[in-house]
């Protein structure tokens, strides 16, 4: 196994997982009414925070397949709820190896995102959910709304050589229902509710949050290769701008995202 992939997902898991996706796989967990399903498919499981609110949320009797196209985000995410009734699953969401009508739930937050065929994936959700299945998914609102992570790309913009490219921007590049809906539609959907939900991102300081922030990304990363030095004074940028407006600590600062929910009629 590629032990610096292998890194990164840990990293990913350690710093983004409790202050990003941590609220909102709760939320998600919490949409779902557990005696509907018998067998329950999650797509870009990664680090396992969803797929383990899920394990809680569903009954023992509920078959769960966590899958994902990355085999580090997996391996990490079998390390740490190795111990709980979950099938481990390499699965590509736009071509997933399931039979049509098979899955009462098909879960994915923050997956689709950065998937090339968005309109196939969606066609494979909806073909291998049983009739009367749900499709529940989550994805990132727009940047200005997710107020730290808009703080941290803003101050990089100007140690970024030229516009950033819009490529950088995929994380957020279904914010809007007008992208969502169509998906929804061509893909085979026609009962469906997508709503804007807020929560509150929690790091135990500004510092802290800051290091999370300018970690890593894309936008970051080419800083970086340009010249190291300039992370440091970003990050130190990041942590005033952050402690002015949230305090020093602990942090706690608007995050939000689209949450969508579809049901196979």
């Amino acid at each position: 196994m590629n032990e610096s992939a292998r890194e990164s997902a840990e990293r990913y898991d350690q710093y983004y997982g409790p202050m990003f996706f941590e609220p909102y796989a709760i939320e998600v967990a919490g949409r779902i009414d557990p005696s509907a399903v018998s067998i329950a498919l999650e797509i870009a499981a990664g680090t396992g925070r969803v797929t383990h609110h899920l394990r809680k949320r569903l009954p023992a009797s509920t078959s769960l397949i966590a899958s994902d196209i990355s085999e580090d985000m997996l391996a990490v995410a079998k390390e740490k709820l190795g111990h709980l009734a979950i099938d481990w699953q390499i699965a590509d969401a736009q071509q997933l190896p399931f039979t049509d009508n098979s899955m009462d739930l098909v879960v994915c937050c923050f997956g689709y995102m950065f998937v090339p065929d968005r309109p196939k994936a969606f066609a494979e959700a909806y073909r291998v959910l049983k009739p009367g299945g749900m499709f529940l998914f989550a994805t990132w609102d727009k940047l200005e709304n997710n107020v730290a992570s808009y703080i941290a790309r803003s101050t990089a913009k100007k140690y970024f050589d030229g516009e950033i490219p819009e490529s950088y921007n995929m994380a957020t590049s279904m914010h809007d229902e007008a992208v969502i809906q169509p998906l929804l539609k061509n893909a085979g959907f026609s009962r469906f509710s997508i709503e804007k939900v807020q929560k509150d991102s929690y790091c135990n300081t500004s510092k802290e949050a800051a290091h999370v922030l300018v970690q890593s990304g894309s936008v970051f990363e080419e800083i970086r290769k340009r010249n190291p030095a300039y992370i440091d004074e970003i990050r130190a940028e990041v942590e005033k701008q952050l402690s002015g407006r949230f305090g020093a600590g602990p942090m706690i600062a608007p995050i939000s995202a689209v949450v969508c929910q579809a049901w196979k009629e």
